[in-house]
């Protein structure tokens, strides 16, 4: 085992698990101050509950043999496997990645919290996280990465477009329509109460996604330089992009802005970190940016749902944008793991697996969070809090707590 990789493969780790805390210090900046702790909490659960179930089944799920190419099975039920010689799987050994893949397991639920906060029970989104990751997030790593149906079709996905950020975008999406709206999202009469908070999240969340996409090269090697450059220069390009297209359309580029537009560059680039040339990560930024607005300002406005925190149109849109992108910039001269040069380069073959590995990753998240809010409404009965508890914040009625107890104005 190589000491420097496994260094490395630790360190991306430590980087990636910072990624939830900052997801949930972004998230709670967006949100009412009422419902700033119990936002925290709805990220902050998958630390603990993503955790025990990726050593007990997730893992194994994902990477242990291959159930019809959907699913694993559980030989490594529990990790039962020989933590420090086993190489079986992956380099630099089977647990290093297990602990490098568990990072991923545990933010990409929290995610979709950002879709229904300041109304959905805790106890709820706590079932519903345990059900989604089983029926989709362990299904769409084993066939991406673990030899399951998307990769023996030839499609690629560097460090999880498709398994972390179209599942998560689209399942967020529909758990925020079976919900339904917030009593206060027609006519929002409140602004982010945090906005130093939001930005602090989106750049702990920049920092961990050089562990995110860096850390997918697998070792201390120039796939991983070549990644690392690639996800900072898409997000450096979507936040200026970002920032363009608010001050021409109000004259007032916003710090919210710009961390959205930084979160949603690093989203887009993701699936083709370790694919594309340095050069395309300056087009796909700046593209998925307007892209991403456009859903979020027009596209969202106009069919009326309450994705709170715009969860689908930075990651399922962002994430779609990404993968297309990758089917279009890859070159298997950068990395030989892909069969085919992207469609820029003549050849349709990759782009058109790309496509229909979205649309599996799409199907996949649509019925699996139907599934997983089925189940949570059998053990809990109502996913809603009360009118009442909405509007005395979730907060105090889920958690019995208050992020500013001196606060005594309007909410």
């Amino acid at each position: 085992m190589n000491n420097g990789d496994t260094a490395w493969m630790l360190t991306s780790s430590a980087m990636v698990f910072l990624m939830t805390p900052a997801l949930a210090f972004f998230y709670a900046g967006l949100t009412k101050r009422k419902n700033a702790i119990n936002t925290i909490m709805s990220c902050a659960l998958t630390l603990g509950l993503g955790a025990i179930l990726w050593i007990l089944c997730g893992f194994s799920l994902s990477f242990s043999g291959d159930l019809g190419g959907v699913i694993g099975d559980l030989k490594w039920f529990g990790l039962n496997f020989d933590g420090m010689k086993d190489t079986t799987y992956a380099y630099p050994n089977t647990l290093t990645f297990a602990i490098f893949q568990m990072m991923f397991a545990v933010i990409t639920p929290a995610l979709i919290a950002g879709a229904v906060v300041e109304r959905m029970r805790f106890s709820a989104l706590f079932i519903f996280t345990a059900v989604w990751s089983l029926m989709v997030y362990y299904p769409m790593t084993h066939m991406v990465w673990g030899g399951g149906f998307l990769m023996k079709i030839g499609s690629v996905d560097f460090a999880g477009g498709n398994v972390v950020h179209i599942t998560s975008g689209v399942s967020a999406l529909v758990l925020a329509i079976v919900l339904g709206n917030r009593k206060s999202s027609v006519n929002p009469s409140y602004r982010p109460h945090n906005v130093p908070m939001v930005f602090l999240g989106a750049a702990l969340l920049w920092f961990g996604w050089f562990g995110f996409n860096a850390g997918s090269a697998l070792g201390a090697n120039e796939l991983a330089v070549h990644a690392f450059l690639t996800t900072n220069t898409s997000a450096a390009a979507a936040m200026l992009s970002w920032m363009l297209v608010e001050k021409i359309i109000s004259d007032k580029p916003s710090l919210v802005g710009a961390s959205t537009g930084m979160v949603i560059g690093l989203v887009a680039i993701t699936p083709g970190a370790g694919f594309v040339p340095v050069w395309s990560a300056i087009l796909i930024g700046a593209l998925a940016s307007p892209i991403s607005f456009f859903f979020i300002s027009v596209v969202k406005r106009k069919f009326g749902y309450d994705d709170a925190l715009d969860v689908f149109g930075c990651h399922g849109i962002g994430g779609i944008w990404g993968g297309i992108a990758t089917g279009v910039f890859t070159q298997k001269s950068i990395n030989a793991s892909a069969l085919w040069d992207g469609l820029l380069y003549g050849n349709g073959n990759l782009f058109l697996r790309q496509l229909a590995a979205i649309a599996v990753a799409t199907v996949f998240a649509v019925v699996g969070t139907l599934i997983a809010v089925g189940v949570a409404k059998l053990i809990v009965k109502n996913l809603r809090v009360s009118q009442e508890d909405e509007e005395i914040g979730l907060d105090a009625s889920e958690h019995g707590e208050s992020a500013y107890p001196a606060f005594n104005g309007i909410d």
